[in-house]
């Protein structure tokens, strides 16, 4: 069996109140669902996608404040293989969502145990701009079967920092 496994990242924009789509379940992969607000929607041009291990000893409060890559050196991210075969340490996903307000990417985390998956939403400016984050823990991840994670909504705190995140 992989030492790797798909964590599938649901990423719903419920732009107004209410609830998005479930996250599908099948085999390996992990549903991830994610809300963002009305107020970025026009903004929001990327999502990126980061996986910190030692969880439950980090605090999402804290992450969430600003750009996580100020805040974390580069190798304490999981190394993350997206569905193009492209490996880095963070993840971005053009945002594409549905009419249904999701999106679906795909991407490979090790198996393993007590992680945190921070999404961060990225503007459409070039350099993008931080607009806000989603810190979620994650107990475990199988190579088997893993149930849907809802992410909790994007807190919005827009920032001037730059949410690049070295290789």
């Amino acid at each position: 069996m992989s030492p790797r496994t798909s964590l599938l990242v649901l990423l719903g924009a419920t732009l107004a109140a209410g609830c998005g789509a479930e996250p599908s379940t099948s085999g390996p992969r992990l549903g991830l669902e994610v809300t963002i607000n009305r107020a970025i929607a026009d903004e929001l041009g990327a999502f990126q996608v980061v996986v910190l291990p030692e969880g439950k000893s980090r605090r999402c409060g804290d992450i969430q404040r600003s750009c996580l890559a100020q805040q974390v050196k580069p190798d304490e991210a999981l190394l993350l293989e997206g569905a193009d075969g492209k490996k880095a340490r963070a993840l971005r996903f053009n945002a594409g969502l549905n009419s249904n307000g999701a999106q679906e990417v795909a991407v490979d985390i090790p198996v393993g145990r007590d992680y945190v998956v921070v999404i961060e939403a990225l503007s459409r400016a070039n350099p993008p701009r931080f607009l806000g984050s989603s810190c979620n823990y994650l107990e475990s991840v199988s190579g088997t079967r893993n149930e849907p994670l809802i992410a909790a909504p994007i807190t919005l705190v827009g920032g001037e920092c730059d949410p690049t995140f070295a290789p």
